[in-house]
């Protein structure tokens, strides 16, 4: 009997089937083994998921499957388990090494299921392992794990040394919005074209809302991103050959008419497996050394494809399981109800209607609004970290456990106490008001703490400047804030009137 290959729902590029090294071994299904995909309702049953996420994965699959033509066994079932059952009976199957703890723990308790290694990422894990023991106990920060891969690698290097004669373009790439600007003016991202597969996949999901009772967040309007390799190359082409040069720039800008910018929206093909992100590197670095990007803007995409991406991905499975736990700042405080349901409406702050507005309507916002705008406003809430991170996972279209887990535990809500950032991420609204046009308009002052104009932002970075005050005095990178409250004459005013805030804005 031959052996078939499981292709879960985030494995869908070319890469999943092909023979080849990977890892110690070599292993891979064989160039013509037959193929299951599963399409598990369980798994919207589990929680809320955005409309738009629930789309373009199923679309995603579905697309696979049609290319695989006879090849494939397309299952739609409750569980995972009963459609594996129902696709091979008891016969052998081969899996890539998921993408989370749970379908690892699934894979692992199914017989006759080998399991070979992780593919989709550009290094496997017992690298990363020997790399991390190499630091002699030394914290696994970024920056040197992001020199280690591009040397290990050969990434963006001239000889021995970096291209372009430094590692970080960070100086380049800190640019608030251009004066005046509504929009960046950058050339329009690649968008898909929806297909006969995606009204199927929307009158699906419908009826499991009208009749099986699973209930979806978000709104799912025109498809915006890739659900087959062929598009996703289209988007990387785009971006490459059109969008790059001005990415580096205005990378962490933010403009409310603007959500796209010059950014790549590549992410969800990477997360989905539509794209490797080896060759999104190498068509970056051809683009800079072709003369058709700066090297500031490749370096600062190249840094989040190789240098972010990794390492998120590497940190999920060496901190372990227990690392969602983590919760040193000891906050517990539910999610507000508008907040989980998307309701920009009943938001006043501005920045933070606008950016719920977009992930509502999209699923997706870029980096600096999701750390800023919903990590920070989680953040000095004292949100639970684990429901913050839920709300991530579910709420876009990139969001995977492995994805979210660092990035909201470590980066964004500072939940592992500095195993894997430096600092708390957040701000008052000064921040916000330099970076963005987000304060435009608003009912509230970036620089007012007190009053009836007060931004929830800043009193609020007060406020948890004071809960946490002898913490941050003992972090090098934050003791600046702590010893300013000794300044603040008004700061018993701040709190009361951040206390405003606690139950949602007006």
């Amino acid at each position: 009997m031959s052996t078939a290959h499981w292709l879960f729902g985030d494995q869908l590029g070319p890469h999943f089937l092909t023979p080849g090294e990977q890892g110690p071994g070599g292993h891979g299904p064989g160039r013509n083994a037959p193929v299951v995909i599963i399409e598990a309702r369980s798994v919207f049953r589990r929680r809320r998921v955005h409309r738009a996420k629930a789309h373009l994965v199923l679309s995603a699959m579905r697309h696979r499957a049609a290319e695989l033509g006879d090849r494939v066994t397309y299952v739609r079932a409750e569980t995972y388990r009963e459609g594996l059952r129902e696709a091979v009976g008891n016969g052998p199957v081969s899996v890539h090494h998921p993408t989370s703890y749970a379908a690892l723990r699934l894979v692992r308790s199914l017989p006759g299921v080998r399991v070979l290694p992780a593919r989709g990422f550009l290094l496997p894990h017992e690298a990363f392992g020997a790399w991390a023991a190499g630091r002699g106990g030394a914290r696994l920060r970024q920056e040197d794990f992001y020199h280690w891969i591009r040397r290990e690698l050969d990434v963006l290097m001239d000889g021995g040394g970096p291209a372009g004669g430094a590692w970080n373009h960070d100086r380049a790439n800190r640019e608030p919005p251009p004066a005046g600007a509504r929009v960046l003016g950058a050339p329009a991202p690649y968008r898909p074209r929806e297909d006969d597969i995606d009204e199927r996949v929307r009158a699906d999901l419908d009826r499991w809302e009208r009749e099986d009772g699973i209930a979806f967040v978000g709104r799912d309007g025109p498809r915006r991103f890739p659900a087959s390799r062929r598009e996703a190359l289209a988007a990387l082409r785009r971006f490459t050959g059109h969008r790059l040069a001005a990415f580096g720039p205005y990378e962490d800008a933010v403009l409310a008419a603007d959500p796209v910018m010059s950014h790549s929206l590549l992410s969800s093909s990477l997360n989905l497996g539509l794209l490797d992100p080896a060759e999104c590197v190498t068509a970056a670095e051809e683009a800079w050394r072709s003369g058709r990007a700066p090297i500031n803007s490749v370096e600062g995409f190249v840094r989040q494809i190789a240098g972010w991406r990794e390492y998120v991905w590497q940190l999920y499975w060496y901190f372990g399981d227990d690392y969602r736990a983590s919760n040193a700042l000891g906050h517990s405080a539910p999610l507000p109800d508008w907040f989980l349901a998307l309701d920009a409406d009943a938001v006043t702050a501005r920045c933070l209607a606008t950016v719920l507005a977009q992930v509502r309507d999209t699923g997706y916002t870029h980096h600096i609004p999701r750390l800023m705008v919903l990590g920070s406003f989680a953040l000095q809430r004292g949100l639970d970290p684990r429901e913050v991170t839920d709300w991530f996972h579910r709420c876009f279209v990139d969001g995977y456990d492995w994805v979210m887990l660092p990035n909201v535990i470590g980066m964004s809500q500072y939940a592992d106490g500095g195993r894997m950032t430096t600092k708390p991420y957040t701000s008052g609204g000064a921040y916000l008001h330099r970076m963005s046009d987000l304060c435009a308009g608003c009912a509230y002052r970036p620089t007012d703490r007190t009053g009836e104009r007060a931004c929830p932002y800043t009193t609020g970075y007060w406020s948890f400047a004071h809960r946490h005050r002898a913490l941050l005095a003992g972090n090098p990178r934050t003791a600046r804030a702590a010893h300013a409250l000794e300044r603040l004459g008004d700061l018993d005013e701040v709190l009361r009137t951040d206390g405003r805030w606690d139950e949602g804005p007006p």
